[in-house]
């Protein structure tokens, strides 16, 4: 076995301690799960009739659970929207030829990478929507949601566009520009669509984290699943398990989401990077006016006949010119 070349293999004394570091974590883990689990049993977090509403009460899902998670799902689907609009707009102006756009996108790509989406979605709304009367009171936490999801989550699209685009071979570029394309018609026809296919897996990756912080809009009584659990356990007096139920359904949606971009990526390793079918018959096809049947193959037709008529009348007029010269009395 080759050695590793970034740390020493562990001997027996090195493998025991971390043998006994890895017991004691688990017991530690294991005494904070008990702590926990004997709180919210003596506060009667935990009994039986607390998960009844769940199970009995059908308005616990109609009235509170599912007009969260609709909530939730409308503020993630249009915050993914604006994000891709936003990543592909400004990922393209990372990469223009133009030194000021590159440094106007690049300086507001960095800026909005380094906020946290919390305090954008506090200064939106409490310095912003909340104060405005040209928007309806009760779409101003969704605008603020949305508006500091797309910055954030469009900036970090953005450097992930860029970066895929850096990672094509420069071939892939030099092939368009030798077809007379200009820098910006090769960048968005040629190296985009190849960059969006090959992050495609880290896109949809991306769009879970969207997900997940839609839950930050509680700070700002967006009612999202997350202030609707909330409020289901200030109705039923069963704040713990309104919180796990609603944290179980987040896992589920991350999980789907996860799994979707496991498929994604699956497929576009089993179709592979061809662009189609490899086949052994020549192509007879040639680009642009010299195509069979095309302008340019009518013109040297005609041109080749021209020739032939030339050389017909040619060998007629020697053919004369030598009868002639036969002839007494020429």
């Amino acid at each position: 076995m080759a050695a590793s070349v970034l740390f020493d293999s562990p001997g027996p004394k090195a493998r025991m301690r971390h043998l006994i570091l890895s017991a004691v974590g688990v017991v530690v883990i294991l005494g904070f799960l008990w702590v926990a689990y004997g709180k919210m049993r003596d506060a009667m977090q935990l009994e039986g009739y607390m998960w009844e509403p769940f199970i009995t009460d059908p308005s616990v899902w109609k009235d509170y659970l599912l007009i969260g998670l609709t909530n939730t799902l409308k503020a993630a689907v249009l915050s993914v929207i604006a994000a891709g609009i936003f990543g592909i707009l400004f990922g393209l102006g990372r990469l223009s030829e133009m030194r000021w756009v590159r440094w106007f996108c690049g300086a507001v790509v960095e800026f909005f990478r380094a906020v946290p989406v919390l305090m954008m979605m506090i200064f939106l709304f409490f310095g912003y929507f909340a104060k405005s009367t040209w928007m309806p009171s009760e779409y101003g936490p969704l605008a603020a949601v949305v508006i500091a999801l797309m910055l954030y989550n469009g900036s970090v699209i953005a450097e992930l566009i860029r970066s895929g685009v850096y990672s094509l071979p420069k071939g892939q570029g030099e092939a368009g520009l030798s077809i007379g394309l200009t820098p910006g018609q090769t960048l968005r026809t040629i190296q985009l669509p190849q960059a969006l296919t090959a992050m495609l897996p880290a896109l949809i990756g991306q769009f879970v984290v969207v997900l997940k912080d839609t839950a930050l809009g509680l700070a700002i009584t967006y009612p999202e699943l997350l202030t609707w659990g909330k409020t289901l356990g200030s109705a039923y007096g069963n704040t713990v398990p309104a919180y796990l139920v609603v944290g179980l359904m987040f896992i589920l949606l991350n999980y789907a989401l996860t799994k979707f971009a496991q498929y994604v990526e699956r497929r576009l390793k089993r179709r592979g990077t061809t662009a189609g079918p490899v086949t052994n018959t020549m192509p007879v096809i040639v680009q642009g006016g010299a195509e069979p049947g095309g302008p340019a193959d009518a013109g040297a037709r005609i041109m080749v006949e021209g020739v032939e008529d030339a050389r017909d009348r040619v060998g007629d007029a020697v053919d004369r010119v030598k009868s002639n010269r036969d002839d007494p009395g020429w």
